[in-house]
């Protein structure tokens, strides 16, 4: 049992996410911005917050495998291998879209990146919110990353509709990007 998934702050966000909101939560790395990736509007808007194109696409985050069943049941079981061997970790993997995730999400790609995280923090809001959520780094395009709640505030002043509280993870860099096809790094970690 993940005990972040019960904390207050990460249980408000979690609500927040279900009513439309952007929320930021920390990660392996960095601090995240994340939203349901099923609202559209809620999608737009973390866009429009972080002045992201659409065409790029975003990262969803889960707290287990089990979570992402319905975009990778397609998938033999030499990919799914793949993805248990380095999942919980910082590895994302471009996974081939099977016609259920939104444009939104997978932006001008006919994939989808997907990450099980085992940040606890970021992990227990995907718990609590019982589903993978929208996992982008917490800073407009063009400024660093926010690394603590402190730049996440700067960043976004009173515009969030939450912010969890603990720390990111002892990880320097943002998540590896893979492609689940060819095996190829597309951003080494």
């Amino acid at each position: 049992m993940n005990l972040w998934s019960l904390n207050p702050r990460v249980q408000y966000a979690a609500k927040q996410l279900w009513q439309d909101g952007v929320v930021a939560y920390p990660t392996e790395a960095v601090w995240g911005l994340g939203c349901n990736p099923f609202s559209e509007h809620a999608v737009m808007r973390l866009l429009e917050l972080k002045r992201r194109s659409i065409d790029k696409g975003l990262i969803l985050l889960a707290a287990d495998i089990r979570q992402f069943d319905p975009f990778i049941a397609h998938l033999n079981d030499l990919q799914r291998q793949r993805l248990k061997n380095t999942w919980p970790g910082p590895v994302t993997w471009l996974v081939p879209v099977n016609g259920l995730m939104p444009k939104w999400i997978s932006g001008q790609y006919d994939t989808v990146a997907l990450r099980v995280t085992d940040h606890p923090v970021a992990a227990g809001l995907s718990l609590a919110f019982g589903a993978p959520i929208v996992s982008t780094s917490c800073n407009p395009v063009g400024l660093a990353p926010a690394r603590d709640a402190f730049q996440v505030r700067r960043h976004f002043g009173d515009s969030l509709n939450a912010i969890t509280s603990g720390k990111i993870g002892n990880y320097q860099k943002p998540s590896e990007i893979r492609d689940l096809i060819t095996g190829e790094i597309r951003r080494p970690g």
